[in-house]
């Protein structure tokens, strides 16, 4: 029996412990917004936060992750009818195109904006490297980010819940 926290719901599991989280997420939890990329932790779409840390799920075995707190896509923002910071961000600079990459990207850039709320473009071109884009919106993914790290900077309360939810 495996038991993981996932989007703050205690989740008890009988799989194969050498399982990745990835499929473990899909598959047996129907959270499906965590994506299938290379499955060599190469390409960043299938990024989750692990205790407020952004790892690949793809290669991380189940059992790594026991007692764990977990956050996909579908925990980030702060409510069903709220948008993250992050998501209204990227609606409004127009980043996803194809879409396939957002969830990762999402993802490395929340526990970027958590352990630093005013990035550099230095500072957000290496958090956000393991992340590709085959849509090459690069440009569009750091306005977006520095977009909402605006938003953040002003309300103490966004910093504060943005924290709580990488961190745990």
């Amino acid at each position: 029996m495996i038991v993981i926290t996932v989007n703050g719901t205690e989740q008890k599991l009988q799989v194969d412990p050498s399982t990745p989280l990835l499929w473990v997420l899909r598959e047996q939890l129907a959270l499906t917004g965590t994506k299938f990329g290379c499955g060599m932790a190469q390409c960043g779409a299938c990024t989750v936060h692990v205790n407020g840390t952004a790892i690949r799920s793809c290669v991380t075995p189940v059992s790594a992750v026991s007692g764990q707190k977990i956050t996909t896509i579908e925990g980030l923002a702060p409510s069903n009818n709220e948008l993250h910071p992050l998501q209204q961000a990227w609606i409004e600079e127009q980043v996803p195109q194809c879409g396939y990459c957002q969830s990762g990207q999402l993802m490395s850039a929340a526990a970027l904006l958590a352990k630093n709320p005013s990035p550099s473009d230095a500072d957000i071109d290496d958090a956000m490297a393991g992340n590709i884009c085959r849509c090459g919106m690069y440009s569009r993914i750091r306005k977006a980010i520095k977009s909402a790290a605006g938003v953040q900077q002003f309300d103490p309360a966004l910093v504060d819940f943005v924290q709580e939810v990488t961190n745990g």
